[in-house]
């Protein structure tokens, strides 16, 4: 069963990223490096301003639906309760979450799909090496140790 709803979680995650985008990859130009950014804001294809309320929403939206839907699974199809179990199952969600996103959206995505390469911008990097994935996905697991109490809390609180 757990293997199926981190499925499904990892799904939900892919589903939000392309709502976030929609068709244009100009729509996600916040999780592009800033050489990126700042050529398309060069180019004229859209501008600071409108790239950081687009973040801004989306980041919003995306952290309630994911902590909505991990309390959900934990608290409501899980049945769970206590504090330790709770933090236990946040953190493997969590951790999976994390790592899904650098190898399967970060690497082969974005890395190998012709919608993220935005136009004026070819010569430019915007694909994570692998050191860089394994850097940024090594803090964040640091990270989650604590996003996993939060969520563990929230747990207990809602559904104890």
């Amino acid at each position: 069963m757990i293997v199926l709803q981190l499925f499904l979680y990892c799904a939900l995650f892919t589903l939000m990223v392309k709502i976030g985008v929609g068709n244009n990859a100009l729509n996600g130009l916040y999780f592009y490096p800033k050489p990126v950014q700042e050529r398309v804001f060069e180019l004229g294809l859209t501008d600071r301003e409108t790239v950081a309320g687009k973040r801004k929403r989306f980041m919003t939206m995306f952290f309630l639906v994911m902590l909505a839907a991990l309390l959900l699974i934990i608290g409501l199809w899980n049945g769970i309760h206590t504090f330790r179990s709770a933090y236990l199952q946040a953190l493997l969600f969590l951790e999976v979450m994390n790592w899904y996103d650098g190898i399967v959206i970060d690497r082969l995505w974005v890395g190998h799909s012709k919608f993220w390469e935005i136009p004026g911008t070819e010569d430019i990097p915007f694909v994570q090496t692998w050191s860089q994935v394994l850097k940024k996905r090594i803090i964040l697991t640091l990270i989650w140790i604590i996003g996993a109490v939060i969520v563990a809390g929230l747990d207990v609180f809602l559904f104890r």
